[in-house]
């Protein structure tokens, strides 16, 4: 039996910090470019007045710009209306040009590999907003398994990933997050308790892994790792899982070694 959950395929978008604020300079385009690679790189809503003094931009050419960027959608309010946030054009543009091209496959082969060590699914996940998006994943061949398609959205509080993604915030960041999910209960080994999920996270942090012990689905397994770019950031993250009447949690943790190993190869291809 197979299970499906889909939702929108977006992803933040992360362009190269060169463009993020460089001079005032430059045409319209180039202002837009680095307004929204500025949003994307500091993962947080900006307002127009923080928008302008970083990028050194008279208020009014950066009240125009953002005009136009709300209205195409590659811009959104904030909760507070004053500030702005990507928008969702920007996370399809960059979810599109994740999944294009020469790297996708490289990356895609990377989890073959890893799938034909270790006999079952493998997924290739980053964060988006509060909830975990599955990048890329191959499936092991075997009846019975869960699909979740590219694009597919999870929790962070009960899945392996989402807690990993979760526990590589800064500490400040991490609790704010904390503080406003809804820790839904999926199974009886969900964590619903904040106390609970900051101390998880801690422990995450102490060993370098997090596991999904049947806390998202009963009879569900999971374990995850870090993917790191080249300056040490975690911006994904890698998972194995699988039904327990394949492969307890201690077997999954058997293929902590492999699953760094693929990590480790993924990173460079960032």
């Amino acid at each position: 039996m197979t299970s499906s959950r889909r939702d929108a395929a977006v992803v933040p978008f992360s362009p190269p910090e060169a463009l993020s604020a460089e001079g005032a300079s430059g045409s319209s385009a180039e202002r837009s470019l680095r307004l929204l690679a500025l949003l994307a790189s500091e993962g947080r809503a900006l307002t127009l007045a923080d928008l302008a003094a970083r990028l050194a931009l008279p208020k009014g050419t950066a009240h125009r710009i953002c005009t136009q960027l709300l209205a195409a959608g590659f811009l959104a309010r904030d909760v507070d209306e004053r500030a702005f946030s990507v928008g969702p054009a920007l996370r399809q543009l960059a979810f599109d040009t994740l999944n294009h091209g020469v790297v996708r496959g490289l990356r895609h082969d990377v989890l073959s590999e890893l799938v034909r060590q270790v006999g079952e699914t493998c997924n290739f996940t980053t964060l988006d907003g509060t909830q975990v998006l599955y990048l890329d994943r191959v499936e092991a061949q075997w009846p019975l398994r869960l699909t979740l398609e590219i694009g597919s959205h999870v929790p962070l509080h009960c899945t392996a990933s989402g807690k990993l993604l979760l526990a590589q915030m800064p500490r400040k960041e991490r609790d704010a997050v904390i503080a406003g999910l809804t820790l839904t209960r999926m199974t009886r080994n969900s964590i619903v308790a904040a106390s609970r999920l900051r101390a998880e996270c801690d422990a995450i942090i102490e060993r370098g892994h997090a596991c999904d012990n049947e806390e998202f689905i009963a009879g569900l397994v999971a374990v995850a790792v870090p993917v790191r770019n080249a300056a040490g950031a975690v911006r994904a993250a890698i998972a194995v899982h699988a039904p327990t009447a394949r492969m307890s949690l201690d077997e999954a943790l058997g293929q902590l070694d492999a699953l760094e190993a693929a990590a480790q190869r993924m990173g460079t291809l960032l």
